[in-house]
């Protein structure tokens, strides 16, 4: 078995969580119940991954890098502000079962495709690099904790 990284964990939860939107997309005209589940689901997962990745991930990396004035993680928080920003919108129309959220989902996956190419490429291996097994470890126990 194959030692667990952060880049396999996080592009699994990437993964999981495109799965769910794209289920949302595919439903909310043909079954809206569904869709909301779905919907609610991913909104869940992608709060709780911007969590793991600003109270656990950027910490520890700009710990282990120094660059705690700047570089990519003040890059990729302002970037995470704009997802929620977005998210919400959407969630503002599901809630109000409004189907008319087509330029707000498009504008969702153009902003989670280009943040998450920089985590894919660049801050993930990055970590796996500079950090120790057991810091990661410990990386992933504090994740575990964050609902």
């Amino acid at each position: 078995m194959s030692e667990r990284t952060i880049t396999t964990m996080f592009d699994e939860d990437h993964d999981r969580l495109d799965t769910l939107f794209a289920s949302f997309q595919k439903l909310k005209r043909t079954d809206f119940a569904k869709a909301k589940s779905a919907f609610l689901e991913f909104k869940a997962g992608l709060q709780r991954h911007v969590a793991w990745e600003e109270d656990v991930m950027f910490p520890l990396w700009e710990k282990k890098s120094g660059m705690t004035g700047g570089g990519p993680t003040i890059v990729m928080r302002l970037e995470h502000k704009e997802i929620g920003d977005c998210l919400e919108s959407i969630h503002r129309k599901v809630q109000a079962q409004n189907l008319e959220s087509d330029r707000e989902e498009q504008t969702l996956l153009e902003l989670l495709d280009r943040h998450n190419m920089s985590e894919e490429e660049v801050l993930y291996p990055e970590m796996d690099h500079l950090i120790s097994p057991e810091e990661r470890e410990a990386a992933f126990r504090a994740m575990e904790k964050i609902a």
